[in-house]
């Protein structure tokens, strides 16, 4: 195990991770500030740690099993980077999917995140919807 791994920071990744792949949002409150913020640049939106829980919460309709795969995590002075790919399949086609992503998380002094900022491949993340919303 490398430092970057047993690192405060990287745990509260594997937090998120875990959440994400349990379908169960319920942890991020504690791993968020109050007043944290994520952004995601295929939307250009920001949104709250409510509200993040409810789309982490939704995608079991949408992508079964879950799993991140090819972490590579770089710390920083106050932060981390990682960048990972997260497979599942598509509930409505049974097709495996995947999705390659880069977040940099930015921590305070308390440990909490305060900001997450996920880069995303937006075709990919297609994939991880209903097909109403996917394009030909």
């Amino acid at each position: 195990m490398s430092d970057s791994e047993r690192h405060p920071y990287v745990v509260l990744l594997d937090r998120i991770i875990a959440a994400a792949e349990a379908g169960d949002a319920a942890d991020l409150y504690n791993v968020y500030a109050d007043d944290a913020v994520i952004w995601h640049n295929n939307d250009n939106r920001e949104q709250t740690v409510e509200r993040n829980a409810k789309v982490l919460e939704a995608m079991p309709r949408f992508v079964s099993d879950r799993r991140y795969t090819d972490r590579q995590v770089q710390v920083f002075d106050g932060g981390v980077v990682q960048q990972h790919v997260l497979r599942g399949v598509n509930v409505e086609s049974g097709e495996e999917v995947a999705l390659h992503a880069c977040v940099v998380v930015r921590v305070n002094e308390e440990g909490l995140i305060t900001r997450l900022d996920e880069y995303i491949d937006s075709g990919e993340a297609a994939g991880f919807g209903p097909a109403s919303r996917r394009t030909a």
